[in-house]
């Protein structure tokens, strides 16, 4: 018998009281002008967060598990590569990050491309012509790709040793065995940590406002710099943030359950 925890019996009396001052928010949002007017202005600015989030995660998570392949693999020099990758970013701030994919990295690709496009003739593009906002999410990529890579790699690690051997037996090849047999046993247990990483990116993501991506953060800040109303702004991009990560939070746990239950 597996024994519980304390916790496990607890009412969620902290859901109870986010649940009231979520509704307290929303209702000032619906009857007072002041909020309902920054809640309007903030709208373009979820579907920036969403899809800064979206498209940086699923690159993220796609660079990350190459490199956990990379550093699992045979190959002395691609682990040790994936390796130098990995511990190098993940020791620098993300923010730090932003910065110098924004105004070092974006302008060197930038140069890398016109010596290239003046050699096959195309037309060289400038350093301004290359958004903020995909810079944002190179930054974001590059980031995150070095933790789902510890994560993947774990995951991976994580499968029994007889299974794969087994699966070898019976003649299956590198890609099969990866794909039918470790794979789907390691997507149970990363997949808890790969939506707190989810979670915690979609937080992230306002770091981007550092660049002057319009994401919430960003127009929040233009907002309260403007009306001279912080308390009612800010409480709008906090109310923003939190219906997000508390709504996916809630998902996530749902989505876990079921797939333990299989």
């Amino acid at each position: 018998m597996i024994p519980t925890s304390p916790n496990d019996k607890d009412f969620p009396w902290w859901l109870v009281a986010v649940v009231a001052i979520g509704i307290y928010l929303f209702w000032q949002v619906l009857t007072v002008e002041e909020y309902s007017r920054v809640l309007s202005t903030l709208r373009r600015g979820i579907w920036v967060t969403i899809y800064v989030t979206v498209v940086s995660y699923t690159m993220a998570c796609v660079l990350g598990l190459l490199l956990a392949l990379a550093v699992l693999s045979r190959s002395l020099i691609l682990r040790q590569m994936a390796r130098f990758y990995i511990e190098i970013v993940r020791g620098i701030p993300i923010i730090v990050l932003l910065l110098y994919v924004a105004f070092v990295l974006a302008p060197a690709m930038v140069a890398s491309w016109n010596w290239i496009a003046e050699g096959i003739g195309f037309d060289p593009i400038r350093t301004r012509d290359f958004s903020l906002l995909w810079r944002a999410v190179i930054a974001l990529t590059i980031a995150y790709s070095s933790f789902l890579a510890e994560v993947f790699r774990a995951g991976l690690q994580s499968v029994d040793e007889g299974q794969i051997e087994a699966a070898e037996a019976l003649g299956l090849n590198r890609w099969q065995r990866f794909r039918f047999i470790v794979f789907p046993q390691a997507l149970k247990t990363i997949l808890p940590p790969l939506g707190n990483d989810f979670v915690a990116m979609v937080k992230d993501s306002s770091l981007v406002s550092v660049l002057g991506v319009t994401d919430v953060t960003q127009l929040g800040k233009v907002t309260a710099a403007g009306n001279f109303r912080y308390f009612e702004t800010y409480n709008v991009v906090a109310l923003v943030y939190l219906t997000i990560t508390i709504t996916l939070s809630i998902a996530l746990r749902r989505f876990e359950r079921r797939m333990r239950s299989r």
